[in-house]
């Protein structure tokens, strides 16, 4: 039997056929694209991980490196501590209020030497005069004078005497703003630090060196990454109140240090 087809009906049977000939190379493409994408996504997770754990791989066809930075932190107790207090005076006029201001610091400083702090350690950073005005804010009523004083406590098992010492010799005039524990000598704090920072960092470079197969090899590089040591202990004992002797209690003081170090790899 012959069949014969019409041009409509072949033009159409043309164009199916082209059609299913491009969905087919569309989802061929589709596939390999994911799969490329799967892979890049993994590479990227990869280096996003070894960039979050602070960890550093480079590789070269002569070998290769790895960076880490390893951290210690050694605690010691202060041994020294700096009290910020001063002395505030009211009167009608200028002369007076200072003259009382003066009488009342006078006698701080008399008790601080009495009890042990050097001269040298005692200090006036700052005089403030000002006027106290009435209600309207426009006419002067009297003056105010503040003195502030500054004092290095090298024997914290004085300290407490000390600070109540100078309290009760200032009397009502007496302010204190607050007090600081420092440690003075941080070298041998440091230097544990530092040698506890390079074990956390062999350390490190060791476990991934292990994990990727390779062999951790000698140290190119150090570099001390770490901050001023700095107090971790501040506190203020406010307004004056008349005890048998102001409690101190030096606590710790922390010391951290941050290195990096570069290591060849094999």
């Amino acid at each position: 039997m012959i069949v014969a087809t019409k041009p409509v009906y072949r033009a159409i049977g043309i164009g199916v056929a082209a059609a299913a000939l491009l969905i087919g190379s569309f989802l061929l493409g589709s596939t390999r694209s994911g799969a490329s994408s799967a892979a890049a996504g993994s590479t990227a997770g990869s280096n996003s991980r070894a960039g979050r754990s602070g960890v550093l791989l480079t590789s070269s066809a002569s070998g290769g490196k790895i960076t880490v930075t390893g951290t210690g932190t050694v605690s010691g107790t202060p041994n020294q501590l700096v009290l910020s207090m001063g002395v505030q005076t009211s009167a009608s006029s200028v002369s007076t209020a200072l003259q009382e201001a003066n009488q009342a610091a006078r006698r701080v400083i008399s008790s601080l030497k009495a009890g042990g702090v050097r001269a040298a350690d005692i200090q006036t950073p700052g005089l403030s005069i000002q006027p106290n005005y009435d209600n309207s804010g426009r006419i002067p009523i009297g003056y105010g004078v503040s003195e502030q004083l500054t004092a290095t406590l090298r024997d914290l098992t004085k300290a407490g005497t000390q600070i109540q010492g100078a309290v009760r010799a200032g009397g009502n005039a007496t302010t204190v703003n607050g007090v600081s524990l420092n440690l003075t000598d941080t070298s041998k704090l440091l230097a544990r630090a530092r040698a506890a920072a390079i074990a956390d960092a062999q350390a490190k470079a060791s476990q991934f060196a292990h994990a990727l197969g390779r062999q951790l090899g000698s140290v190119l590089s150090v570099s001390d990454q770490s901050p001023q040591p700095y107090p971790i202990f501040a506190g203020g004992f406010g307004p004056a109140r008349a005890a048998a002797s102001v409690p101190v209690q030096p606590g710790k003081q922390q010391v951290s240090v941050q290195i990096t170090v570069v290591y060849a790899i094999g």
